[in-house]
């Protein structure tokens, strides 16, 4: 039943999409493990890993774009709960190192013992199962959107001041997991990873297999957003988006729509998250920066917001240019991305796909013929002669 509901709140666009995505899941890792290093079509697997963080950086976007293209929320702080399913995942790989360590101590992590600490935190309990990190992934991100979206939203703060807010929740976190004393690794965070579900994390097999998975969940993500906005749920969210105290006027609950939207998309960030730390191998507090959250809105506006595809678009897209930019003229990135923001705004307000959508011919609705007696009752019937 709800994969009916799946499949039939698709459109064209968004099965294309999602037949690309399930396509790359299965040939970049097959060209990246069964060709061989001189044969052309060989993906080395460092480009793999590359367009593997793109991926989940694309997930993230896609998150943002459900809660600001749909529901007019504009979220400054979507890097927290990206970083918060980081964590999850890495506090995980962190238990399954174990004696392999630096200091060889098999319960606590290396900087753990080198800050002396003599047992572990409970916090950390359970996080040596992969079921129950993968658990925290989805519950601690959406736990604090549901805190935060239900003072918030029940209090009526929109706008700016609602995107300034979420700017300091993630700032605060930042501070907050750069004290060591926090027991999540302070400023360095967590890294030298050995394995994941009982394979090596460097791996070339591990390393196909977590692309693929990001590839997969970028799919899912993509199909159960494209469901909430074309339901009627998404109706009324557009209409939040569009004229909020109409809705509200309408005897609609605004808060409740809003706040269920906020936790699904801090979910997905989490999984973004959790699939990124793998990935690039270190989780620090840096995911917190204020500037990492508005790099996700740039993102989703180059794309397209309220496209659904448009922020995945942009993710990849923005992202292959800091890599090509950031290695040619380092010091001017930061003025590339202002400027291309910019530019965006003024030429292209509805970003890339929204662009490119107004200018692609649409198919008219088919209209059904009109009965004869019904033309009749309307006067549309045609006049006999008289005799």
């Amino acid at each position: 039943m709800i994969t009916a509901f799946l499949l039939r709140s698709l459109d064209r666009k968004i099965i294309a999409a999602i037949a690309i995505l399930l396509a790359l899941a299965v040939l970049v890792p097959v060209l990246n493990l069964m060709t061989g290093t001189t044969n052309p079509l060989h993906i080395p697997t460092y480009i793999m890993a590359l367009f593997g963080k793109y991926l989940t950086y694309a997930l993230l976007a896609l998150a943002l774009d459900l809660v600001w293209g749909f529901c007019g929320i504009l979220s400054l702080g979507h890097g927290a709960f990206f970083a918060l399913g980081g964590y999850a995942m890495g506090m995980y790989l962190m238990r399954q190192i174990g004696s392999r360590g630096v200091y060889g101590d098999p319960i606590l992590p290396d900087f753990m013992v080198f800050l002396n600490w003599k047992e572990l935190p409970w916090f950390w309990y359970g996080f040596d199962k992969f079921w129950f990190a993968a658990i925290m992934v989805l519950l601690v991100p959406g736990l604090l959107a549901f805190v935060f979206g239900w003072f918030a939203f029940r209090s009526r703060v929109n706008g700016v001041y609602l995107s300034i807010i979420t700017q300091a929740m993630t700032y605060a976190l930042l501070l907050a997991f750069f004290r060591n004393d926090m027991g999540f690794g302070g400023n360095n965070g967590m890294t030298d990873f050995k394995e994941i579900l009982g394979f090596s994390v460097q791996a070339d097999g591990t390393r196909a297999a977590l692309f693929a998975a990001t590839a997969i969940f970028l799919a899912l993500s993509l199909m159960i957003a494209s469901a909430i906005v074309r339901s009627k749920f998404g109706k009324v969210l557009v209409g939040v988006r569009d004229a909020e105290s109409r809705t509200r006027f309408l005897g609609y609950r605004v808060e409740h729509f809003k706040l269920l939207t906020f936790v699904v998309s801090a979910m997905m960030a989490g999984v973004a998250g959790a699939l990124y730390v793998p990935q690039v191998g270190i989780i620090n507090p840096g995911e917190f920066a204020p500037a990492n959250s508005i790099e996700v809105v740039i993102w989703t506006a180059v794309g397209g917001r309220s496209t659904l595809i448009g922020p995945i678009i942009g993710a990849i897209l923005v992202n292959g240019g800091k890599t090509i930019f950031t290695g040619l003229f380092p010091e001017f990135w930061l003025f590339a991305l202002g400027g291309l923001f910019v530019l965006v705004t003024l030429l292209l307000p509805k970003g890339i796909v929204g662009t490119i959508g107004q200018y692609l011919p649409r198919r008219k609705p088919k209209t059904e013929a009109t009965p004869p007696a019904l033309k009749e009752e309307r006067g549309d019937a045609k006049v006999q002669p008289a005799e």
